[in-house]
C-alpha cells in the first residue's frame, strides 16, 4: 500500500502541475481566456489522484505492513480471501444496460434515457441487495 500511496501522490502533484501550465497556456493563447473543459478536468484528476492517494496513506498507517511493501515476503503471503462476490450474479448486466441507454437517451432521445434510469435503478438496487434477499442471502 505504501508503494501505491507513494504513486498517487506523485501523479497528483503531476497532474497538479500540468493544471497549471495548462491554464496559463491557454489563458494566455485562447481568445476567450482559460479554455473551461480541459482546465477542470485535469484539476479534478489532480483532485482524484491526491483522495486515493490520502485514503491509501490512512489504510496504511492503519493496517499492519503489506506483503506488496516487504522486499523478502514470499508470493503465498498474499493468498486467502481477496473479496465477497456473488457468482451468478446477473446485477451487472442490468447496471450497464440502464448506463447505456442513459448515454444513448442523452444524444438520441430523452424517453431512451428514461428507460435507461429505469433498468439502471433496478440494477443497481438489486446489486446492493443481493446478499439480503434470494438464493445467496445472509
Amino acid at each position: 500500500m505504501r508503494a501505491s500511496a507513494k504513486i498517487f501522490w506523485i501523479l497528483g502533484v503531476f497532474f497538479l502541475i500540468v493544471a497549471i501550465a495548462y491554464g496559463f497556456v491557454t489563458g494566455t493563447y485562447e481568445p476567450h481566456g482559460i479554455e473551461t473543459v480541459g482546465f477542470p478536468a485535469i484539476l479534478a484528476l489532480s483532485g482524484l489522484g491526491f483522495m486515493i492517494a490520502m485514503a491509501l496513506t490512512l489504510a496504511y498507517r492503519k493496517n499492519s505492513i503489506n506483503p506488496s511493501d516487504d522486499l523478502d515476503a514470499e508470493v503465498s503471503r498474499e493468498a486467502g480471501v481477496q473479496g465477497s462476490f456473488s457468482p451468478y450474479s446477473w446485477a451487472p448486466l442490468w447496471a450497464s444496460l440502464g448506463a447505456a441507454l442513459c448515454f444513448l437517451g442523452v444524444a438520441a432521445g430523452w424517453w431512451i434515457f428514461a428507460f435507461g434510469i429505469m433498468f439502471a435503478i433496478y440494477g443497481v438496487l438489486s446489486w446492493v441487495l443481493e446478499f439480503s434477499i434470494g438464493q445467496h442471502a445472509h
